[in-house]
C-alpha cells in the first residue's frame, strides 16, 4: 500500500506516476451508456419477465455491496456505479427464465464472494459476473440452460441459435435467425445480451471511442475465434463460417465489455494480445470439442487465472536497468 507524503509543497508518492480526470464512476458510468441499447432491446424482447431479472439483479448487487461495506464499517462504494455494471452483465448473461431467487444467489456470490472478500473493486482476480455465471452454471444447470420463454401455451422452447448451429454441423446455418440475432428482431431462445449483437458492438466502439477500454483485447479475441473456425470449421477443415461463429452467442459481449474489465485483464500491451488470442482460442476448442455449445464464459475466466504470469511475462524492462542474467556474468 503506497504511502504519500508532503515536502516543501511537493507531493512524493510511490510510482507509477500517473494523473488522470477520469474517475472510476465516470468510467462505468460510460459502460452503462454503451449497455443500454441492447439492454432496452432485450427488455422489449422478453417484456416483464426479462425487466424483472434485470432490475432484482441489479438492485441485489448494490445490496449487497451496500450491506456487506456496512457491516465490515468501509466505505461505501456503491457510487461508482461498479456493482450496476455487475449486476446488469450478470442479468445479460442469462435467459429471461431464470428464477429471482437464483439472480439474488448469484448476485450475493459476485459481489460478496468475488469481489468483496477479495478486497473490493480492483483486487478481484476473475471477472464477478462470469464467476457468478459460472457458479449458476455448476450449481443450477437445468435453470441457465432453459431456454423456454412464456408461461403456459405461450411458452416458446428450442435450442439457443448458437447450440442449433452447432448441432447441425451437416447443415448451413439459418441466414433469417442469423440477421435477427444481430438486430435483435423477435429473439427469445438466448441469453438476454445475445439478442442485437450490431448494438453489442456499437456499444463497444463507444467504449473504444471514449478510451474506456483498448482495441488489443476484443480484437484479437474475435479474430482468434474467427481464425480457429475457419481452419477447424464444424463442416470439416477449411469449412468453417466464422462470419456465423462471432455472431451468434456472448462472444462480442464478452470480448468488449467481459474481457476488458481493468482488474482481471494484463496491463501491457504484449499482455493484452496474448490475454485476448487465448481467450479465442479456448472459446473456439470449447465450441468445437467441449461440451457446452458456448464457451466465453470459461475462456475469459480461465484467462483471468494467467493475467499475473502473463503481466510478469511480457513487463518492459525499466529504462537504464541491466537484466539479471547480465549483472550475473
Amino acid at each position: 500500500m503506497s504511502q504519500n507524503t508532503e515536502s516543501n509543497g511537493f507531493l512524493i508518492s510511490s510510482m507509477p506516476h500517473m494523473r488522470s480526470r477520469l474517475h472510476t464512476s465516470h468510467i462505468m458510468r460510460d459502460v452503462v451508456i454503451a449497455l443500454l441499447p441492447v439492454t432496452i432491446i432485450a427488455m422489449f424482447n422478453f417484456g416483464l419477465q426479462g425487466s424483472s431479472v434485470i432490475a432484482v439483479t441489479i438492485i441485489s448487487c448494490i445490496l449487497f455491496e451496500y450491506l456487506y461495506q456496512r457491516l465490515l464499517k468501509k466505505e461505501t462504494t456503491i457510487k461508482d456505479f461498479s456493482a450496476v455494471i455487475t449486476g446488469l452483465l450478470l442479468a445479460l448473461s442469462v435467459p429471461a427464465t431464470m428464477p429471482l431467487w437464483a439472480m439474488v444467489v448469484a448476485s450475493f456470490f459476485a459481489i460478496v464472494v468475488v469481489k468483496q472478500l477479495f478486497g473490493g473493486i480492483g483486487q478481484n482476480f476473475v471477472n464477478p459476473a462470469l464467476a457468478a455465471r459460472a457458479f449458476l452454471l455448476a450449481a443450477y444447470p437445468s435453470l441457465v440452460t432453459n431456454h423456454s420463454f412464456g408461461v403456459g401455451p405461450d411458452a416458446v422452447a428450442g435450442a439457443t441459435p448458437l447450440a442449433a448451429f452447432a448441432g447441425a454441423r451437416l447443415h448451413m446455418p439459418n441466414l433469417e435467425a442469423v440477421w435477427n440475432i444481430l438486430w435483435g428482431f423477435g429473439t427469445t431462445r438466448s441469453a438476454m445480451g445475445e439478442v442485437a449483437t450490431i448494438l453489442v458492438i456499437a456499444g463497444g466502439i463507444y467504449l473504444l471511442v471514449r478510451k474506456v477500454i483498448n482495441w488489443r483485447i476484443p480484437a484479437f479475441f474475435i479474430a482468434t475465434t474467427a481464425l480457429m473456425f475457419y481452419v477447424f470449421g464444424r463442416f470439416g477443415l477449411m469449412t468453417g463460417q466464422p462470419h456465423y461463429e462471432i455472431f451468434l452467442g456472448g462472444l462480442m459481449i464478452g470480448a468488449f465489455f467481459m474481457a476488458t474489465d481493468y482488474a482481471t485483464s494484463p496491463m501491457t500491451a504484449m499482455g493484452q494480445i496474448v490475454f485476448g488470442i487465448g481467450c479465442g482460442f479456448i472459446t473456439a476448442i470449447i465450441r468445437l470439442w467441449g461440451g457446452f455449445p458456448e464457451g466465453v464464459t470459461y475462456a475469459i475466466l480461465l484467462m483471468n487465472l494467467l493475467v499475473p504470469l502473463i503481466d510478469k511475462a511480457t513487463k518492459p524492462r525499466v529504462y537504464g536497468t541491466k537484466r539479471l542474467k547480465e549483472e550475473l556474468k
